[in-house]
């Protein structure tokens, strides 16, 4: 028996607040994992360790989010 397509038409403006609303939680939680990571091990590491870290981190929470950010910039569908 075929599933029913049950897409719901969400308007641009709906997506980019819930994508906002999403975004800044994340980068919340992300901030405080990565200041235990830097306080925890990083600390104990070679300088040229800690700047590569450093870097490593602030930069890696943008991956998870580009799926998020494309979501929201999609345009709206005419449809509906």
């Amino acid at each position: 028996m075929p599933q029913p397509d049950l897409k719901i038409a969400m308007r641009q403006t709906h997506r980019k607040l819930i994508g906002t609303v999403v975004m800044i939680v994340f980068v919340c939680v992300y901030a405080l994992v990565a200041m235990a990571l830097a306080q925890g091990r990083i600390t104990e590491a070679s300088k040229p360790v800690q700047t590569i870290a450093y870097i490593v981190l602030g930069l890696v929470w943008v991956l998870p989010l580009l799926p998020l950010i494309k979501w929201m910039e999609r345009k709206d569908d005419p449809s509906s």
